[in-house]
């Protein structure tokens, strides 16, 4: 009975083990191949996340020195446009670049490397042991200054087409890149560091030094670790990007990743501690449930910022972006558009206005060269630099006004319906030169030679409209100067035909 008994329960524990046993052990296979593939879904999750952070890096990098090339090319296309530019006005310029870019010195070479600085300070680096690797066409490159100062740079490189200066060589300090290297998310003990095509430390943040033996990663990397330093030479020369886990660093692992920066053969190295990214893993691993539904929270709410701060940065760059723009196309002295502005702006308003009557003024101040040359060129700047100031005051602020010769001034007037709009305006022009004056406490009467053409009428597009205009001011300089003629002497009669029913 008692054996009976025995097998019984002996039949009814199996009964109950077995269902529960067979689904227990399915869920562990499955839970335990979830967890391998969690394990492994979170080491690439953790990685391709700081591949992201590295990029991101070395694209904000990279994007800074785009930018610092286009205000460099805006300036650039000013001084080779205008031959006309005193070395005073060139000075100027470089000032501006220097200021835009916040470099520590902006140069204007020949091809001898004599030249002058941002200062006004003449320079001559023909010398310099980099002057020959700026002749060879390098755009950019690092450099590093003789003694005293031993300051480091790295200097970009701009080809100009003026046959007396042809090199510009804008010179950025390296701390100035240790700030855009900035890595203060990073857990410690990682770093941010920008190397040469050799492996050479350009630039390093996120680090107090230790982790370097020398300023050389990839001679530190070699002894140890010498497929890693192959690789990170390879990819840069190659511009494509990599990884490396457990790569001894400062006799610490870490996990590298490598980032072409796509200029001079240059690569971003972001490194983080083994350890920390072990944590990360672990962290996701153990967490995989709770982690998805952060992950997506999170993912929203990084794509919002990333969307915010994408439109803040935008905004930001097209402020930027336009403010390099104006001042590319403002002329120094007058504050109005320069020839080039002036010229561009009247094209695509005719271009996208074609049959809106509209009227160009082309003034010539009289006597111009009389003015310098008895009053000085000082008060010859005073006059064009007053008339620049006044005449705009007096017209509306859509109307393009520009500087386009020594004395010569273009307005050109949008949208002016009627034949009495465009009397009214003449006689406006011609006014203003009644009782126009500069000088203190002795006052100079400014006279000017003006001539008008009508658009489309006398020029339906703007090199037509100009030699109309120009015809008009020889009209005017023959009649005597100091007066207003009109291209065709219809347009000042007060006949009210005339006009938009032509």
């Amino acid at each position: 009975m008692k054996r009976l008994v025995e097998n019984q329960n002996k039949s009814s524990f199996l009964h109950w083990i077995i269902p529960f046993a067979v689904p227990m052990v399915v869920v562990l296979i499955i839970l335990f191949n979830f967890s391998v593939r969690s394990n492994a879904k979170a080491e690439e999750s953790v990685m391709d996340e700081m591949t992201m952070t590295a990029q991101r890096y070395t694209e904000s990098l990279a994007g800074q020195l785009e930018t610092s090339s286009r205000v460099v090319v805006s300036v650039r296309t000013v001084v080779e446009e205008d031959s006309s530019l005193s070395e005073q006005q060139i000075v100027a310029l470089l000032k501006v670049v220097g200021e835009c870019t916040e470099a520590a010195e902006v140069k204007l070479c020949d091809d001898s490397g004599n030249g002058i600085n941002q200062s006004g300070e003449t320079v001559s680096i023909g010398e310099e042991e980099y002057f020959q690797e700026v002749l060879s066409g390098t755009t950019l490159f690092y450099v590093e200054e003789s003694e005293p100062t031993m300051q480091q740079f790295i200097v970009a490189v701009q080809r100009m087409k003026r046959e007396d200066k042809n090199l510009m060589l804008i010179f950025y300090p390296v701390e100035k890149f240790d700030g855009m290297l900035s890595a203060k998310e990073q857990p410690s003990g990682t770093f941010l560091t920008l190397l040469d095509a050799e492996g050479r430390v350009l630039s390093v943040s996120g680090t107090d030094g230790e982790m370097f033996s020398g300023m050389n990663l990839v001679e530190d990397l070699r002894a140890e670790n010498p497929e890693v330093a192959d690789r990170i030479v390879s990819c840069a020369v190659n511009g494509s990007q990599g990884m490396d886990q457990d790569v001894k660093v400062g006799g610490e692992k870490t996990t590298l990743i490598y980032i072409p920066l796509g200029i001079n053969q240059w690569s971003v190295v972001m490194g983080v501690k083994q350890s920390y990214v072990d944590r990360l893993v672990s962290y996701q691993w153990e967490n995989a449930k709770n982690m998805l539904i952060a992950l997506i929270l999170v993912t929203i709410a990084f794509s919002c910022i990333v969307t915010a701060v994408d439109i803040v940065g935008r905004i930001r760059d097209n402020q930027q972006k336009k403010e390099l723009e104006n001042k590319a196309d403002t002329d120094l002295l007058t504050g109005l558009n320069n020839k080039l502005a002036t010229e561009r702006k009247i094209k695509e308003y005719i271009a996208q206005n074609p049959q809106s009557q509209s009227m160009m003024f082309l003034l010539d101040v009289d006597n111009f060269k009389t003015v310098n040359d008895t009053m000085g060129h000082a008060f010859g700047d005073e006059v064009l630099s007053s008339l620049g100031e006044e005449i705009s005051a007096i017209f509306r602020a859509s109307d393009i006004i520009g500087r386009v010769g020594g004395d010569e001034f273009m307005i050109f007037l949008k949208a002016v319906p009627t034949p009495e709009v465009i009397r009214r305006e003449a006689k406006k022009v011609e006014d203003f030169f009644r009782d126009f004056q500069v000088g203190d406490p002795v006052k100079y009467d400014v006279k000017a030679s003006i001539g008008v053409a009508i658009f489309p009428y006398e020029g339906s597009d703007f090199e037509t409209l100009y030699k109309a205009a120009d015809q008009g001011l020889y009209k005017a300089k023959r009649r005597g100067k100091n007066q207003l003629a009109f291209y065709e002497d219809k347009w000042a009669q007060a006949d009210e035909t005339q006009g938009m029913n032509e």
